[in-house]
């Protein structure tokens, strides 16, 4: 997103979920995205990744609020990777084994995955109740009439909700997160269809 926004052409390489060798030989960690600046210049923090890119700081990375915006992401991670992840392993980027190898892992950290589809009611009141207060401060972007790494991070996590059968954003969620899209040229799974 921050790439589009920025009109930065950039080549994706799109790894399977259980590949752990190729993060961890580029960088001793399994965590994307991995992003090479030059040969042998790589970086796995996103938000160090976009701030390096945009040079003039066109997404005002250095006014927002880190704090404020790591608590609004965890609240709204809290309730959404419950619902989505059952969802998400059925994606394009997955295959039998890595589909395995996610669930695997995720449902040590949040529990059985038929257990979160059981518990979806409580996890869309916890969502919807968050996306109520998110909604009173689109002006029409996050705070601001601007898009910003905020409106960029916040979306980024919320496309994802567009996979959910039962889910539906409010007129208002959808227009700005539509906004956003044409704004970072964004494409979900573009990677999967050229």
């Amino acid at each position: 997103m921050a790439a589009g926004f920025l009109a930065l052409s950039f080549e994706s390489i799109v790894l399977p979920y259980n590949d752990e060798a190729t993060p961890l030989s580029l960088m001793n960690k399994k965590m994307l995205p991995i992003f090479e600046f030059a040969e042998g210049d790589l970086s796995n923090e996103s938000l160090d990744i976009i701030k390096r890119l945009d040079v003039n700081d066109l997404l005002q990375n250095n006014k927002s609020s880190e704090e404020e915006l790591d608590s609004l992401l965890a609240k709204i991670g809290s309730d959404l990777h419950s619902l989505c992840m059952p969802y998400w392993m059925f994606t394009p980027e997955f295959n039998s084994e890595s589909r395995e190898y996610f669930q695997t892992k995720k449902e040590v950290k949040r529990g059985p995955f038929k257990k979160l589809i059981q518990d979806k009611e409580i996890y869309l009141l916890g969502l919807e109740k968050t996306l109520l207060e998110v909604e009173t401060k689109l002006t029409p972007f996050y705070k601001g009439d601007k898009l910003t790494i905020t409106d960029i991070m916040l979306a980024s996590h919320l496309w994802g909700m567009y996979i959910f059968p039962e889910f539906q954003f409010s007129t208002k969620m959808h227009s700005y997160l539509q906004e956003v899209k044409k704004q970072t040229s964004f494409e979900y799974h573009e990677d999967f269809w050229n």
